[in-house]
């Protein structure tokens, strides 16, 4: 794990997209659209393997035993619809429970799960302020002060000796850093969309972690 700095703050990129602040002892992790299989099976008729909120959740209780946290934030859409809590399988209904139960879980709101009520524990906030960063789900272009975010799944696409290489990544400026998609059932944006420059202004830069480093990408519209 390597960290970097963040508006005075000492964080970590993780590999498997989350953000470890060692302070706090906090995991912050975004877009993690548990339940995503079972709504498009029932909106759709597509029929995904129904396993993405038992992987998903089966690499967040890893992190947390990994890094030790004591708190953890979702910063939006972890569930793909304001109902995705009710419609867990039972392992995974235990295995969240078992996580809202040991931590200090913050759920913030995202566009997907607005309307998120509490069947599965943890507090349930709209946006939070944390030793002087805002934790929100989209990020806010006017926003001046310290913002952690989600919503845009970015991914950095690059052509590496004749191949095309994604991975996600994260998106950083001096005041505004947003996370990867944690979900296992979840897409990606490519980092350098106009949505997201626009986002975040024209002096970002990806950061795709690794085991024992940190690789910076600048980013242009």
């Amino acid at each position: 794990m390597v960290p970097f700095s963040f508006a005075g703050h000492e964080l970590v990129a993780l590999k498997d997209g989350a953000l470890f602040w060692p302070v706090r002892r906090a995991l912050i992790v975004a877009d993690l659209h548990l339940e995503k299989a079972s709504w498009f099976a029932a909106r759709s008729g597509q029929m995904l393997p129904p396993y993405d909120s038992q992987a998903t959740l089966t690499e967040l209780t890893a992190l947390v035993r990994k890094t030790q946290a004591t708190e953890i934030w979702c910063l939006g859409d972890s569930f793909h619809d304001s109902e995705g809590c009710e419609r867990l399988p039972a392992e995974a209904r235990r295995m969240l429970t078992d996580l809202t139960g040991a931590t200090r879980f913050v759920w913030i709101t995202g566009n997907h799960d607005s309307a998120l009520v509490d069947h599965c524990g943890g507090e349930i906030m709209i946006e939070a302020e944390a030793d002087g960063l805002i934790l929100r789900h989209e990020a806010e272009a006017g926003e001046t002060r310290p913002e952690l975010s989600g919503h845009f799944h970015p991914k950095l696409r690059l052509n590496h000796r004749g191949r095309n290489v994604a991975r996600r990544c994260f998106v950083l400026t001096a005041t505004k850093l947003i996370l990867p998609a944690f979900g296992a059932l979840t897409g990606g944006l490519d980092a350098h969309h106009p949505e997201i420059i626009r986002a975040v202004g024209r002096k970002a830069e990806a950061l795709v972690p690794l085991a024992d480093r940190l690789l910076r990408f600048p980013l242009v519209a």
